[in-house]
């Protein structure tokens, strides 16, 4: 069984669930590519570094959920998920098992592959079924946005995109989330 990204549920709103992730690892790769090929892009690279290709030769449980979000102009060595700029780059990302650190995880061999230490972090998440493609993805962001608002919450940052199926699985079996920071309700 796939190890999923661990969270806490804090409280249940109409359209989205406000959840308390804990601090985590991600392997990330930026793409150029657009948004619906960004995570087939990344893929490879990714798979390689869990499949051993790093320092130790360590192979990496594969977790979920594939994270994808805009790339931001940050330090190779800052903070996975698929994202985009407004040059059409994403950060896609695998969440590595809750029992890596920083300090442990295997070091990438590809230059392409960068480790992050993500903090806790408080996000509403909504989940929905269906294809892989940016309308759905924003038809929903728009859905999450608006539900987070009416909640009296505030957007942090750019929301992210988690995947939890591989291609393989019917599109309309497939689980998809649309996740965004948010601050802390005072």
């Amino acid at each position: 069984m796939t190890e999923k990204q661990a969270y806490d549920v804090a409280a249940t709103y109409d359209g989205f669930e406000l959840r308390r992730y804990a601090p985590h690892v991600v392997a990330e790769v930026v793409v150029t590519a657009p948004f619906e090929e960004a995570g087939n892009a990344a893929f490879r690279t990714l798979l390689g570094y869990i499949s051993g290709q790093n320092r130790s030769a360590t192979k990496v449980a594969m977790t979920a959920p594939v994270v994808q979000r805009e790339s931001e102009k940050i330090a190779m060595t800052a903070p996975v998920e698929q994202r985009e700029t407004s040059e059409g780059a994403y950060a896609v990302a695998f969440v590595l098992p809750a029992s890596l650190t920083l300090a442990t995880a295997p070091v990438p061999t590809s230059p392409e592959v960068h480790l992050h230490e993500r903090p806790e972090v408080l996000a509403a998440a909504r989940q929905y079924r269906g294809r892989w493609t940016q309308d759905s993805f924003e038809h929903h962001r728009a859905e999450l946005d608006s539900a987070i608002r009416a909640a009296g919450l505030t957007p942090v940052g750019s929301p992210r995109w988690a995947r939890f199926d591989p291609p393989f699985m019917p599109f309309f079996l497939r689980r998809n989330e649309v996740v965004q920071d948010v601050a802390a309700p005072e």
